[in-house]
């Protein structure tokens, strides 16, 4: 197109500036380019994400490791019976569990140690918060990093220790306490906290729910929940059932079976606290007869927890503490002789006669470790070790309690079976 009238023409014959470069000016260029580039800072000597690249390879080697066998025993225990806990009862959520990437390294050994001496001292650090298990026979167990607990069972297979601990203004925590000293939390700021017998389940309050969940290699799984009244805690496991008390203010109890359904109302308005069960599976309690009165009863958790046989006489007292033998026929319990507190022999074989209890020893504080038919510990009130022999008690002969040595001053210990 020609340039309009009295416009130049924007066409040029040719460039008007040179773009010819002759060598030693290119390499000039290039010369001051390379050392433009050597005088800018080096990176770091560390690379940060080649390491975090592979401590992420070393974590999913470690765990999945860990799942495959978690996943071989939960198969197993799934099969056996614990597939109920696998669905959720029509609550939105998760259980309150910590499951962390712990550092191996530098861990506090628990230390253990005979009647009449020391544990091993170690780190004094390794000491702070620390619990001592006692056994039956007076043996010992330093656990550190644990806190003040107020029970402990062993794990399945005897690899460690579950602990829970005292309540705090935060709530109770369950940890795990592995023979090497590794400790793991699995709960923290829960509510009332109990362990199945074998210790392959935990129950507990968590808010306006109550969850049971299955323990397997350090770690919670197959987790039920449901609603629970205000005031609602779990009491024991009854099989894979929960007794759980609806108002602690008042009498009753009712059963909660993971997976079957949302826990139900108290099917019973009279039983105030349960020892334990006989070999048959029924439950041994205590029930509210007339105002101020109270006394034992064999209950029917397959009947709605109805009394089948009951008796009159011990006056029992109405903390819940107790603790059945194994052949069902002894029940430790505390109680009152005259105006005096005391633990009380029961002869369960008598109870629909209305038994007599005989003075045993000190009020019992905590858990009762029977290890046998004929013989059970307990704590008194001070921390001292009770053992009672049941022939020496029948024949009038209390038993007496004994301090346990090597635990500091001021502290209490904790009674477990299995040490």
């Amino acid at each position: 197109m020609s340039a309009l009238p009295g416009q130049p023409d924007n066409r040029t014959d040719g460039p008007r500036r040179s773009y010819q470069v002759r060598p030693d000016e290119m390499e000039g260029a290039v010369r001051e380019t390379l050392s433009r580039q050597v005088a800018l800072a080096r990176p770091q000597g560390v690379d940060p994400a080649g390491q975090a690249i592979r401590r992420a390879n070393r974590i999913r080697r470690r765990r999945t490791a860990a799942g495959l066998a978690i996943g071989a025993v939960a198969t197993v225990l799934l099969s056996a019976g614990m597939a109920q806990l696998g669905a959720e009862t029509g609550r939105e959520g998760s259980p309150i569990v910590v499951i962390g990437d712990p550092d191996l390294s530098g861990r506090p050994i628990p230390t253990a140690s005979a009647s009449g001496t020391d544990p091993s001292p170690g780190p004094s650090a390794a000491l702070l918060g620390a619990e001592t298990l006692v056994s039956p026979d007076g043996r010992r167990l330093v656990l550190p990093d644990v806190g003040s607990a107020e029970s402990a069972q062993l794990l399945p297979g005897g690899g460690g220790w579950l602990v829970v601990s005292t309540r705090t203004t935060a709530g109770r925590s369950l940890r795990v306490v592995q023979n090497d000293g590794l400790v793991q939390v699995l709960l923290a700021g829960a509510g009332s906290i109990v362990l199945a017998p074998d210790s392959r389940q935990v129950a507990w309050r968590d808010g306006s729910d109550l969850l049971v969940a299955g323990v397997v290699g350090g770690q919670l799984i197959g987790a039920a929940r449901t609603v629970a009244p205000a005031g609602a805690v779990p009491v024991r496991f009854v099989g894979d059932s929960v007794l759980v008390r609806p108002d602690p203010a008042d009498a009753g109890h009712t059963l909660w079976r993971p997976g079957a359904g949302p826990l139900t109302e108290a099917v019973d308005q009279e039983t105030l606290n349960f020892y334990g069960g006989l070999p048959d599976g029924r439950l041994v309690g205590q029930i509210s007869t007339d105002p101020g009165r109270t006394c034992l009863a064999v209950l029917d958790p397959t009947r709605h927890l109805r009394p089948v046989e009951t008796g009159c006489g011990p006056e029992l007292s109405q903390d819940g503490v107790g603790g059945i033998s194994a052949d069902g026929r002894w029940l430790l319990v505390n109680g009152r002789v005259g105006k005096t507190s005391r633990a009380l022999l029961v002869d369960l074989r008598r109870l629909g006669s209305n038994p007599t209890a005989v003075s045993a020893g000190p009020p019992i504080t905590g858990s009762i470790v029977w290890a046998d038919e004929s013989h059970a510990s307990y704590l008194d009130a001070a921390g001292a070790l009770v053992q009672v022999d049941i022939a020496r008690v029948r024949a009038g002969k209390p038993a007496s309690p004994a301090a346990v040595s090597g635990v500091p001053a001021g502290d209490r210990p904790v009674l477990v079976a299995g040490l």
